[in-house]
């Protein structure tokens, strides 16, 4: 019998498509942390703002978290990019987070269940958690300005 796969093409496969999939994580923290600067500033209310900048620290340790498993894996430091710009609107900027932080939070349990290195797999379970609350917060706050 002859055998179809290769263990080591497979596992560098495996490392290519998260090593991918982390800097997509990265671009899209790296976003994230600027626009919810812009939104922070957008508001008025000052609880509003405190949450807000609460959820961008979240996101930045997040993008350092991510940064060091990217260095972990490729020995390179990341390069982010902003991915998606953040509207200029405040209800437009929460709507569009809203959108983000639960699309974020299946593509963090998707790269959760493909690893199968534990200290990854805690750290994006943990980042999806953060993403399902602070897309709470940005429902609460949409449905208060509308």
């Amino acid at each position: 019998m002859y055998s179809y796969l290769n263990d080591n093409n497979l596992i560098y496969r495996q490392n290519e498509k998260l090593v991918s999939h982390i800097e997509k994580a990265l671009d899209g923290e790296y976003s994230a942390i600027q626009c919810y600067a812009k939104l922070a500033n957008m508001t008025s209310k000052e609880n509003e703002r405190n949450q807000i900048l609460e959820i961008r620290q979240d996101e930045i340790k997040h993008f350092h978290q991510f940064g060091q498993i990217y260095i972990s894996l490729t020995g390179r430091q990341p390069q982010p990019k902003i991915i998606e710009e953040c509207p200029d609107v405040y209800l437009n900027g929460l709507e569009f987070s809203i959108q983000d932080e639960q699309r974020t939070v299946d593509f963090y349990l998707e790269i959760a269940d493909e690893t199968t290195n534990p200290y990854i797999k805690e750290i994006f379970r943990r980042a999806a958690a953060d993403e399902q609350n602070h897309a709470v917060w940005f429902l609460y706050y949409f449905l208060k300005a509308r």
